[in-house]
């Protein structure tokens, strides 16, 4: 990109301008694990705090982040659902207790794929709170289980304990957990017996008559127990036991008026409405049905017959319709770009993120005095630079058309010596790498 070196002299010692190009390469989609080294380098980078627990991290700028020296960055990677996998493995054995416990936890709460090898590091750890996090890692090797149960730390060994583990257990090994002096070993062990001494499972009519509200609401919405007795629960004082009952598949729809039940803006979807949802007559039955429960529980499944969204998105309920755009991948386009600009929660700009969402013929909307709409007006994949151009200075959405790669490269140029478009200037992937690099190498100088 010609020019640039016009631009940095225009820009002259201008630290707003540098702080803005910072903070604009860091929010870059596009950016290089080259440029991101470098932003990691900055003590104090003039970007938002969680930049990277937010941006799309490849393999390369994964590395990176890892690789800094600073331990915030890598706490903030460990946050990261995009950073890869692999790119992370070097923090099981980073310097910081602090991160090594950071990355454990993200192996069990985000169910990330756990690489070969990181078990057995992790479960060596130095901190027993590190051990004990691995001890719910998914599908953990039995050498490493074994030696988790027989750890020097009680929680540790009572966090490994299960009772699939304790029936795999060797008998000495058994023998040596029940002598255990520890409260917590114990406690965890008197649960696993209990579990196998259990007697038979409550009957239907004990489930329907328990005191446990949520036994109850389990029971009336269960297909084993006979209809006649989970009718009984009709006049239940609990609200979920009710609306459980309400949303039996064995209803009729009679039956299901006379249920005095509540129903929350997005309800529990039953069972029976995942796996009738994939056939189509059971599908158009269920968005026949009177009872908006069903409709909504319907609505978030990932895939419905065309018809059937088609009948959806026209529903009476706007929970309806705004729980298929929410979930359903089907949701049509018409609806999506209605409720993105008309919805006043706080999600609603999320439905621009909606695989139907940007199609031909948005462009329409650059003159619309709604700026959502105008800002939708971006997303028609067939328009050319002279929409970004066009909204380039529009007080409310010109952030996001300088942001736009279609920009012609001479504005975008231009536009980051500007105050009020640096950012976003510098925030476009279509800039190329060398500037980025020219970028920083200006701001480090101020």
């Amino acid at each position: 990109m010609s020019g640039v070196d016009e631009v940095l002299e225009r820009a002259g010692a201008d630290e707003v301008l540098a702080r803005e190009w910072l903070r604009g390469l860091a929010c870059n989609p596009a950016l290089p694990g080259a440029v991101l080294r470098r932003l990691l380098e900055f003590e104090e980078l003039p970007a938002h705090p969680l930049w990277l627990t937010w941006r799309e991290l490849d393999a390369e700028a994964t590395a990176a982040a890892v690789s800094s020296p600073r331990m915030r960055y890598r706490l903030d990677v460990v946050q990261n659902p995009t950073a890869d996998a692999d790119a992370l493995v070097p923090l099981a054995h980073d310097v910081e207790p602090r991160v090594r416990f950071a990355y454990a936890a993200l192996l069990t709460d985000f169910g990330r794929r756990v690489p070969a090898g990181v078990p057995e590091v992790l479960a060596r750890d130095a901190h027993p709170g590190v051990r004990r996090l691995v001890t719910g890692c998914p599908e953990l090797p039995p050498a490493v289980q074994r030696r988790l149960v027989e750890d020097e730390h009680p929680g540790v060994r009572a966090g490994m304990l299960s009772p699939e583990l304790w029936e795999r257990l060797a008998a000495p090994v058994r023998e040596r957990l029940l002598d255990d002096p520890s409260p917590q070993v114990a406690g965890r062990i008197a649960e696993l017996l209990r579990v196998e001494e259990e007697p038979e499972a409550l009957t239907a009519r004990a489930r329907v008559a328990h005191t446990d509200p949520y036994v109850r609401r389990d029971a009336a919405g269960d297909p084993q127990v006979p209809l006649a007795l989970a009718l009984g629960l009709a006049d239940d004082p609990e609200e979920e036991v009710r609306l459980a009952l309400s949303m039996r598949e064995d209803l009729t729809e009679a039956q299901r008026a006379a249920v005095p039940y509540t129903l929350p803006d997005v309800p529990r979807a039953p069972h029976w409405i995942r796996e009738r949802a994939r056939e189509p007559e059971a599908a158009r039955r269920i968005a026949a049905s009177a009872h908006a429960g069903l409709r909504r529980a319907l609505a978030m499944q990932p895939h419905l017959p065309e018809d059937v969204v088609a009948r959806l998105a026209a529903d009476e309920d706007p929970w309806v319709r705004r729980i298929l755009c929410d979930h359903c991948q089907d949701a049509p386009h018409e609806l999506l770009v209605e409720l993105y600009a008309t919805a006043q929660d706080r999600n609603w700009s999320a439905l621009r993120r909606h695989r139907n969402f940007a199609r031909p013929g948005l462009a329409r909307f650059a003159d619309h005095p709604d700026p959502r709409l105008r800002h939708a007006a971006l997303d028609d994949p067939e328009a050319g630079p002279e929409l970004p151009l066009k909204l380039a200075d529009d007080p409310e959405v010109g952030v996001w058309a300088v942001r736009d790669p279609r920009l012609p490269a001479g504005e975008l140029l231009r536009r980051l010596a500007l105050p009020g478009s640096a950012f976003a200037a510098a925030a476009n992937p279509a800039l190329p790498p060398a500037v980025m690099h020219r970028l920083v190498d200006a701001a480090q100088d101020r």
